[in-house]
């Protein structure tokens, strides 16, 4: 996605030789389609029957408390000790106060609340020394309520945990994530406040019926992203200042290999323009800034009822593995965007410094003026509404949609599922899912080298990893030093190390 690659001189040869629009139904009449009163979409997931009953706003899957224990911890006091000491099911409020400390939950049903009292919050401060404030891997887990500020690593961070929810925190300076959920299904991440991140301020990795909302994400490298996940819903969060707004796509040389069923809708997307400051090499990396909404390879999404604006680069991009920067090929992936559904959208004053790349495909098509919605590379059954409003290069053969809006589908959550159970004899590949590859693929660069370099360095030595994930040292100028992940037990680090080589994809 960057100038050398997004769209190369082959792209604008392969357009004219293959017959690209130009010019076609100028003189037309538009065809204008509302969105109230229209066809419904009923594509998505299918489970309509167990969606989860929504009171206002507030969309709850953990379920009720397990116990009716509170446990209070007071500014001087420990969060950890307490979480330790807790039977499953535990409340624990934290009063306000400035906490440095590393909180790890591997029990369920823990409820780990911060008491706000006269605008006052329980803050945890990393000091810029510490890589994470909170990660969990026990399931039916709600944590809210909290400042967190300068952690080198993940300000929250869910490891293979179902049923959560993350709501109303404030997160700042986390490093590379700001919330972080992975390998889970049916969470909730609304109403929190998120900036500063080098990577993604919610970034949603491999997991399945998700629903954020409400958040307000900006000055990141990416404010939004669904990554190999499926069934989620991303709606009414205001996204600004970053290089890239909201990104749907696949991460090739990850475990799980698709991205799809996944709605954008009724969000402000504006002024995203933030220069990059992710990874050298990272995926994100490639992002030119200026771009809104971004899709990559990612199948059946969904784009709604949007405000998306003053986006220097362009307002929608959907591009494909091929044409997109820092990113290798995966075999087992399809590299393709297909089933992109565009429909009504406010979109406004975007595309007035697009990257040469895209004026070059605007050339193919003889088009003028600034692009909002851009596509590059194939893609099938894709379709939008009312195009004849947008500027726009590449989706001429889109067809037109069939519906107008997703109004019937109010989220993919589902009541509470049943809690992942980690049989002890797959602990090093839970592990592997649920942390390694959030900065670790198989074959390519995401934030940490590729497990094939790792394979290649300690192919006999799986003690060797297990040492290092405890207590890690930077061997690698261009890479960013490895957070330690000495919370897992020895037991588990060296399930993983062994589990890591022998991964083949």
């Amino acid at each position: 996605m960057n100038a050398g690659k997004l769209i190369g001189l082959a792209l604008i040869a392969v357009a004219f030789a293959g017959g690209l629009f130009i010019g076609k139904g100028r003189d037309a009449a538009p065809v204008i389609t509302a969105s109230s009163g229209g066809a419904v979409y009923d594509q998505g997931f299918t489970a309509d029957d167990n969606q989860l009953t929504v009171a206002g706003n507030v969309k709850s899957v953990a379920g009720p408390p397990m116990s009716d224990v509170v446990v209070v911890v007071n500014e001087g006091e420990s969060i950890q000790d307490a979480v330790r000491a807790a039977a499953p099911g535990t409340t624990i409020q934290v009063m306000p106060g400035t906490y440095s400390e590393t909180v790890y939950i591997d029990k369920d049903g823990i409820r780990l609340v911060g008491v706000i009292e006269k605008g006052k919050r329980a803050i945890l401060d990393g000091k810029g020394t510490l890589n994470d404030a909170i990660l969990y891997s026990g399931n039916n887990v709600i944590i809210e309520n909290f400042t967190i500020t300068r952690y080198k690593g993940n300000g929250i961070m869910s490891q293979a945990g179902n049923n959560w929810e993350i709501r109303n925190n404030i997160i700042v300076d986390t490093g590379v994530y700001g919330i972080f959920p992975q390998l889970g299904q049916n969470g909730v991440v609304e109403h929190n406040i998120i900036s500063g991140i080098e990577d993604a301020a919610i970034y949603v990795g491999m997991s399945d019926n998700v629903h954020v909302a409400y958040n307000d994400v900006f000055d990141s490298v990416a404010g939004i992203e669904i990554e190999n996940s499926r069934h989620a819903i991303v709606e009414s969060n205001r996204v600004y200042n970053n290089t890239g707004g909201i990104l749907a796509f696949i991460t090739p040389g990850l475990p799980i290999k698709t991205t799809y069923d996944v709605i954008i809708r009724n969000n402000f997307v504006f002024s995203n323009n933030h220069p990059n400051f992710g990874a050298p090499g990272s995926t994100v990396a490639g992002i030119p800034a200026g771009t809104g909404i971004l899709v990559m390879a990612a199948d059946d999404v969904v784009i709604e009822g949007n405000i998306i604006k003053d986006n220097k680069n362009a307002g929608i991009v959907i591009t494909d593995h091929y044409h997109a920067a820092n990113v290798t090929i995966d075999p087992e992936s399809d590299p393709y965007s297909d089933g992109v559904k565009i429909l009504n959208n406010t979109m406004t004053n975007n595309g007035w410094e697009a990257i040469p790349d895209i004026r070059n495909l605007m050339l193919t098509e003889l088009k003028t003026g600034n692009p909002d919605i851009v596509r590059v590379g194939p893609t099938k059954d894709s379709c939008i509404i009312n195009r004849h409003r947008y500027t726009t290069v590449g989706v001429d053969d889109f067809a037109e949609c069939e519906f107008t809006h997703t109004a019937g589908t109010a989220n993919y959550l589902l009541p509470t599922v049943p809690p992942r159970q980690i049989d002890p004899g797959e602990r090093g590949k839970i592990a592997y899912l649920g942390v390694c590859t959030g900065c670790h693929t198989y074959g390519g660069r995401m934030i940490g080298p590729p497990v094939q370099a790792i394979q290649a360095l300690y192919h006999d030595n799986p003690e060797g990893i297990a040492e290092y994930i405890a207590s890690p040292a930077r061997m690698r100028e261009n890479y960013p030093e490895m957070p330690p992940q000495d919370y897992l037990d020895e037991e588990t680090r060296l399930a993983v190390a062994k589990y890591m080589l022998k991964v083949k994809s």
